[in-house]
C-alpha cells in the first residue's frame, strides 16, 4: 500500500518515504514505527504496543523510544512542539491525526517471475529464557531462579543480534511439561535458555544450556557451584557468565546454518554470520575474508548496522596487526561506523566500532568515552572490554588497563579473542616494567593462538627488556611471519601512544631484541 498525506508519500512495499517527491533517509526502525503509526492511525498506540511491533518486545528506554518518535515527526515535517500529524496522547501513548490517503501500489510482477524474498537484517534469531527450575524442593526459593531467569533475559536483550522474548511469554511454560520444540513453535524462536537451580544451606549450584530447538541439540551448558555469602553477588556473577558465553555460541550455530546454503542464497544475515566466523580467527586471510562478506550483506542492506559496525572494527583490526594501512582504511571504517551508530545508538557494537576508529587515528579520549559507552549499553560486551583494556594501555592507565583485560578474560573464558586479552594483559604489565608476567602472558595468549602478531610483540620487547637473546630471537622470529613489514619506523609511527616515554619504552625493547 501506499499512504498519501500532506505532501508525503509512504510506500509500504518499496519501504520508501517521499516529500514532494523527493526520497527521504530514513532508519529502518524509524520507517516501521512510522508506517505502524499510519496503519493504526484510528486508534492510539500504546507504548507497549510500539514494544511489541517495533523493538519485538525487548527493553527499550524511554529515550530509545522518544528519539524514534522524534526522527518519524522530523521525516514528515512535524515536530513535538506543533505535534501536528503525530500526537502524544500523555499516560496513553501515541496516534498519528494527519488525513491519509489510501492507495494500491504497482501492480506484483508476473506470476510467472521467479522472486526469491530476502530475510531482511532486521530478522534476527530468536531467543526465549525460560524460568530457570527450582530443584531444591523448598517452593519459598523459588524467587532465586526466576531472578536468575529475569536476569539473563535482561542481559541478552543488551545483544542487538537477538530478538528476546519477553519475561510475561517465556515464564508461562514455568511447572509446565512441554517439549522446547514445542516452545520455539509457539513463541516463534530458534534458541531456548533453560536451567535449574538447587540450594542447600548455604551453597547453590545452578545448571544452565542453551538449545537449538530445530535440531533438539544442546550448543551449551554449564554447571556453577558457588557459596551464598553474598545471594545478589552470586547471582550477577552467574547471570554475566552466561549472558557471555551465549552471544558466540549462538553466533557459531549460525554461521553452520549460513554454511550449509549454497552461496548463491545468502542473505545479509547469513553473509553476516559467515564473515563473523572470520574476523574471530584473526588471520590475515581470514581478515580479508571478513572485509568481502561484509561488504556483500551491506550490498544487499545498506543500513545494516551490524555488519556496518563489523566492517569499521575489522579495518582497524587490521590496522593495529599491520595488515592494513591507516590512511587508506580509516575513512571507510569511520563512515561505517558512524552509520551504524545512526542506524541504532544504543548498539554496544557500533559503539564499539567508533571506538576502535578513534583508538587508531590517535583520538583516545574519544575512544576510551566510545568504549565505555558500549559498556554501560552492554556490561557483559567482552569484545568492548578487550578494546577498552587496550586504549587504556596506550592512554598510559597500565593498572586499568590490565583490570580490564582481567574482566574480559573472566566474561568470556571461552571467547573466540581470548588469546587478545591475554595479550593486551601482558602489555599492561610490559608498560609497568613486570616483565616476567609479560612473558608469561604473551606465552599463555599464544599457546590459545600461535599466530597471534600483538602477543609476539609483547613477548619480542619483554624478552628484549630482560636480556633473554634467545626468547626474543624466537619471538622476532615469529613476529616477522605474522606480520611481515614490521619495522622500528611502524611502530614509531602507527601506534597511537598518549605518552612519548611509553612508546620509546616499547622502541627500546624492540631495539634490544634485534629489531632495526
Amino acid at each position: 500500500m501506499r499512504f498519501r498525506f500532506e505532501n508525503n508519500v509512504l510506500d509500504s512495499d518499496l519501504r520508501e518515504l517521499t516529500c514532494a517527491g523527493v526520497a527521504v533517509p530514513l532508519q529502518p526502525q524509524v520507517f516501521d514505527l512510522l508506517l505502524y503509526l499510519v496503519v493504526q492511525r484510528t486508534r492510539v498506540v500504546s507504548k507497549d504496543d510500539l514494544i511489541s511491533q517495533i523493538w519485538s518486545d525487548r527493553i527499550v528506554s524511554d529515550s530509545a523510544l522518544n528519539s524514534r518518535i522524534n526522527a518519524a515527526r522530523k521525516a514528515i515535517g512535524d515536530d513535538g512542539a506543533t505535534q501536528r500529524l503525530i500526537k502524544t496522547i500523555p499516560r496513553k501513548g501515541f496516534r498519528f491525526v494527519g488525513d491519509v490517503l489510501e492507495e494500491v501500489a504497482a501492480s506484483p510482477a508476473p506470476a510467472d517471475t521467479q522472486l526469491v524474498p530476502l530475510r531482511t537484517a532486521a530478522e534476527r534469531p530468536g531467543i526465549a529464557v525460560l524460568a530457570f527450575e527450582n530443584m531444591s524442593g523448598d517452593h519459598e526459593q523459588d524467587y532465586f531462579g526466576d531472578g536468575i531467569s529475569e536476569d539473563i533475559l535482561t542481559a541478552l536483550s543488551k545483544q542487538r543480534w537477538f530478538m528476546v522474548i519477553a519475561r510475561n511469554s517465556s515464564f508461562t511454560y514455568k511447572g509446565r511439561a512441554v517439549h522446547t520444540r514445542q516452545i520455539a513453535e509457539e513463541l516463534g524462536v530458534r534458541y531456548i535458555v533453560e536451567g535449574s537451580v538447587r540450594k542447600a544451606g548455604n551453597r547453590v549450584r545452578i545448571t544452565a544450556q542453551l538449545n537449538d530447538a530445530a535440531s533438539g541439540s544442546h550448543l551449551w551448558a554449564e554447571r556453577y557451584d558457588r557459596e551464598l555469602i553474598d545471594v545478589f553477588a552470586v547471582q550477577d556473577e552467574i547471570t554475566n557468565a552466561i549472558a557471555a558465553a551465549i552471544e558466540p555460541q549462538i553466533h557459531a550455530a549460525e554461521n553452520f546454518r549460513a554454511d550449509r546454503k549454497p552461496p548463491s542464497s545468502l542473505d545479509a544475515w547469513d553473509l553476516l554470520m559467515r564473515a563473523l566466523s572470520h574476523y574471530w580467527r584473526v588471520t590475515r586471510q581470514d581478515h580479508e575474508a571478513a572485509r568481502v562478506l561484509l561488504e556483500r550483506a551491506i550490498g544487499i542492506d545498506p543500513n545494516y548496522g551490524q555488519a556496518l559496525s563489523v566492517l569499521a572494527a575489522n579495518h582497524m583490526f587490521g590496522v593495529h596487526l599491520g595488515w592494513a594501512e591507516l590512511a587508506a582504511v580509516a575513512p571507510v571504517a569511520e563512515a561505517a561506523a558512524l552509520a551504524a551508530v545512526r542506524c541504532d545508538h544504543e548498539d554496544a557494537w557500533a559503539h564499539a566500532a567508533l571506538g576502535t576508529v578513534c583508538f587508531s587515528t590517535r583520538r583516545l579520549a574519544d575512544a576510551l568515552s566510545e568504549f565505555e559507552r558500549a559498556l554501560a549499553l552492554n556490561p557483559n560486551f567482552s569484545l568492548a572490554q578487550g578494546y577498552y583494556a587496550l586504549a587504556l594501555s596506550y592512554a598510559g592507565r597500565s593498572q586499568e588497563s590490565f583490570a580490564a583485560a582481567q574482566r574480559a578474560i573472566r566474561l568470556s573464558p571461552r571467547d573466540p579473542s581470548l588469546a587478545i586479552y591475554h595479550g593486551i594483559a601482558g602489555y599492561a604489565r610490559f608498560t609497568e616494567r613486570h616483565y616476567d608476567e609479560a612473558i608469561a602472558l604473551a606465552r599463555e595468549a599464544i599457546r590459545h593462538r600461535g599466530d597471534l602478531t600483538g602477543a609476539y610483540r609483547v613477548l619480542a620487547v619483554s624478552a628484549g627488556m630482560t636480556g633473554d637473546g634467545m626468547l626474543a630471537e624466537m619471538a622476532l622470529s615469529e613476529l616477522r611471519r605474522t606480520q611481515p613489514g614490521i619495522s622500528l619506523h611502524w611502530i614509531a609511527t602507527q601506534l597511537p601512544w598518549a605518552n612519548d616515554a611509553d612508546r620509546e619504552h616499547y622502541l627500546e625493547g624492540f631495539r634490544r631484541a634485534g629489531l632495526r
